[in-house]
This record gives structure tokens, sequence and C-alpha cells, in this order.
């Protein structure tokens, strides 16, 4: 049996590759008969470039960045040639990604999307034609204020200092905003996001978002009032406001769909004229997933958590959607599924299997992942593969 093994990430314990490469292992441990192929995958969160790169090759340029409390960390772009682009791909997650704070450091009115306009300006730097930004989880709730201010668009002592200071933003913050678009005019800029949260309102970023960041229910409040008052002054900063193609009126960006992607940085690249995409989608097209289920008799898929968020806008969901039209059955091996039978079939999936289906089986995951991954998949291997 031919079987490909397309992941993504175990959140922050086992990177998409990392969890491909035991997947892998364990399978040939349980079916040595089967011919397996890993295509690890991602939603634009850690692990994007790590992803793409396995996939796509290319040079990663190492560069600097500042993380979400000014500190200097590493960081890198992927540059990958064709005969019409010279693409780079980001990672905006290795310059807010909550894994770069410790507990007591997670407060999301302070932390500033400084880096991730590092990291265009460097994309720049290097000649990209087309650059393609991946957003997933991230620390920030600034809509992008710290990014725009990187690229020269307004003082860092205003932009860049998190998303509760942007409520005393004066009016002319933003007043190097058209020097920074004229710098994008002739590159494609691409938001890779999966979040189609808006920026503002009931089911906003600050809303939904900020107190998974370390948010209290007043700085919530408070920094949904912040981001209010900057989207005005960006509004009034743009030379000329996006519009609609089938009405002819004005956009608003605070409401298009993920725009509240990590703290809003979503809206401040939609700002710039970016074209969104979902990641996920987007991985599935240029890691050439359709030729590779095409070739294969079964599609096995993992994450660290199955659960309600994950049913759309996720590795799972799109490896499951992607693969329907195929008629090849999907099966996910997740650390926690925490859905059940009908939700996993409403998925397309046809069959979940639990890394850790006890609190017992939960503490042996932690300690070593790799082992007990590698040993659930080749359990499920056992069970799905038709022998010799």
């Amino acid at each position: 049996m031919r079987v490909l093994i397309a992941p993504d990430a175990f959140g922050s314990t086992l990177g998409a590759t990392q969890v491909a490469t035991a997947m892998a292992a364990g399978w040939a441990a349980g079916a040595p008969h089967d011919a397996v192929r890993v295509l690890p995958l991602s939603n634009g969160g850690p692990g994007f470039l790590d992803v793409l790169q396995h996939a796509l090759g290319g040079t990663t340029v190492a560069t600097t960045v500042s993380d979400p409390l000014g500190r200097e960390v590493p960081a890198a772009l992927l540059l990958v040639e064709d005969e019409r682009h010279r693409t780079a791909w980001i990672e905006s997650s290795q310059a807010t990604g909550l894994h770069l704070l410790d507990a007591d450091e997670r407060d999301p009115s302070l932390t500033s999307t400084w880096g991730v306009g590092q990291l265009l300006d460097a994309a720049l730097a290097e000649g990209a034609t087309r650059i393609v930004v991946g957003v997933g989880d991230g620390s920030t709730n600034d809509a992008g204020a710290g990014m725009l201010a990187a690229l020269g668009a307004g003082p860092a002592t205003a932009l860049a200092r998190g998303g509760r200071a942007l409520g005393e933003a004066r009016g002319d913050c933003l007043i190097g905003l058209p020097a920074v678009l004229d710098r994008f005019a002739g590159v494609e800029l691409v938001l890779a996001t999966d979040d189609e949260t808006p920026l503002l309102g009931l089911s906003g970023t600050s809303a939904v978002d900020a107190p998974r960041k370390g948010a209290t229910p007043e700085q919530a409040q408070s920094l949904e009032f912040a981001l209010g008052h900057f989207t005005d002054i960006l509004a009034r900063s743009l030379p000329s406001a996006p519009l609609d193609l089938l009405t002819g009126k004005p956009r608003r960006l605070d409401r298009e769909p993920g725009a509240g992607a990590s703290g809003g940085l979503g809206y401040a690249l939609l700002a710039l004229g970016a074209r969104p995409v979902g990641a996920v989608a987007e991985l599935l097209r240029v890691t050439g997933f359709g030729v590779a289920v095409a070739g294969s008799d079964l599609v096995v898929t993992a994450t660290g958590r199955l659960d309600w968020a994950a049913m759309r806008g996720s590795v799972v969901s799109g490896v499951a959607e992607a693969t329907m039209e195929t008629a090849r059955p999907v099966v996910c091996v997740a650390g926690e599924c925490l859905v059940g039978r009908r939700e996993t079939m409403s998925m397309g999936l046809a069959g979940c299997y639990a890394v850790a289906d006890h609190p017992r089986e939960l503490e042996a995951m932690i300690a070593d992942p790799v082992a007990t991954l590698e040993a659930r998949t080749a359990r499920v291997a056992r069970t799905w593969s038709p022998g010799r």
C-alpha cells in the first residue's frame, strides 16, 4: 500500500517535520511492506518555513529581529526563485510567537510586531518581487502598528509600544505610510492565514484572542478601544481607500476576514495591499499535495489536539477536504482527540486515533512524544495496512 503522511506540528512539542519523521518510523515498524511518503504541513504558524524548505528547497537567509518585547532573536527568510518571481517566504511567529515569551511575560497590551517589519525589510533588501507572510499564532495585539513603524510609517515611540499605547496615538503618527506603500508598489504581497477573525467587535481579535495571550477582561476592553482609534488614523493616512471590486465602495479593512489574525497583524498587511489566501490551501498547492494524493492509497494526517477549533481552518480539515475529491481515505493521529465520531466523519476523516486517551497516556506522551507517537502510528498501520 502507498501511504502519504501529511501532518501538522504537535503544538510547541514537535515540529511538523519531526512529527512526519516519527510517524514514518512508526508506520515502517507496523507495516514494513508499505511505501511511505512524508509531506509535513503548517497553518502559517511556527514551523511554516521548515515545511516549505522540506518541499521547495530554496535558500535560507539568516537574520536577527526583535521579539515581541524588543529583544534580539534569530530568524530567517526562505527565498525561492522561478521564472516569474523571486519569492520570500516569511514566518511571522519567528518575531511574534507565544513561544518567545515566558508565561509571566505574556501581556498583549505591551507586545509589538516590530520584528515582522524587520523581516519584510530584509525580504525587500533581498530583491523579492513576491512576499508571502505566514500568519498563525502570535503574542501581539497591536494591529500591526509595530510592523508599520519598523518599515518607516511612523515613530516607534507611538507605534511600537504595544496595542494599549495606540489609544494615545496622534493623528499624524502614520505620516510615513505613503512612502512605505511606495516601497511595496512593485511587490506582490500575500497574507497566508486561516484565521478569519475580524479586527474589531465582539468576535474581533481583542475580544476573542487577547485573553488567550494573557489579557484580563479590562485589558481586552482597553485594547479594543485602542485598536479602534488606530484604525481611524490609518484610514485617514491611506493615500486612497481600497475599493470593493463588486460595489465600487471603499472597503472596511478592519472587517475583512483575517484582519484580526495574530492580534491584527493581518489588518496592517491588508493595508499594505496584501492579498489574503488560506495558509493551508497555499501550502497544499505549492507542495504538490494533489499529485502526492493521486499516487497514494491512504492519507494519514496528524495534529497535537483535534478539537472544535480544528474542524475548520486547520491542517487536518484542509487535508481531509482536499483528499475528499480523490476518494482516498484519510485518517488522523492526534495527541488528543476531543471531538466525537460524528464530528470527525463530518470533516471527512475515516478514523481518528489518539496518542493519549487517558491521563497516564498523556503523561507518557509529554515525557517522550516521539516514542509514543511512533508506537501509536505503528498500531494504526497494522489496522489499515492489508499486509503483503
